[in-house]
């Protein structure tokens, strides 16, 4: 496991959290995360010599942790901006986003993980490390 690597592609992800509070509307917010899976899986492929589905699984749950508590921090403002997403959740998540958040963000950050771990492996058999 190629821990600095991993610390370092989560910026991405603290960054996200951040832009995705009031500046990145819903409907294009999965552009950047292919954009910047893209990216890490081409880094992870370059710079780890194994685990490569692993490296980026971390990163996704790294991203996890920093998105979910910028998102619980910033939670009346997150709301506001993402109104879709507050009616889709269940009577007890709705009045409680926050709980909503802490108890969704894990499952998608575990699923995003998948993706870019996969995304990484991928890379692996065509990128020449650097």
């Amino acid at each position: 496991m190629n821990w600095k690597i991993i610390f370092q592609l989560s910026v991405f992800g603290l960054i996200m959290a951040f832009a995705t509070v009031s500046l990145i509307p819903q409907i294009i917010e999965p552009a950047f995360w292919f954009l910047i899976f893209v990216f890490c899986a081409i880094v992870i492929a370059k710079v780890c010599t194994e685990k490569y589905f692993l490296n980026g699984f971390c990163v996704s749950l790294v991203n996890c942790v920093w998105i979910v508590a910028v998102h619980i921090i910033f939670a009346k403002s997150y709301v506001s901006h993402h109104l879709d997403m507050a009616m889709k959740m269940p009577g007890a998540l709705a009045i409680h986003p926050r709980l909503g958040m802490l108890i969704t963000g894990p499952v998608v950050g575990i699923i995003s993980g998948v993706v870019l771990g996969l995304f990484s492996l991928i890379a692996s058999k065509f990128v020449k490390k650097g």
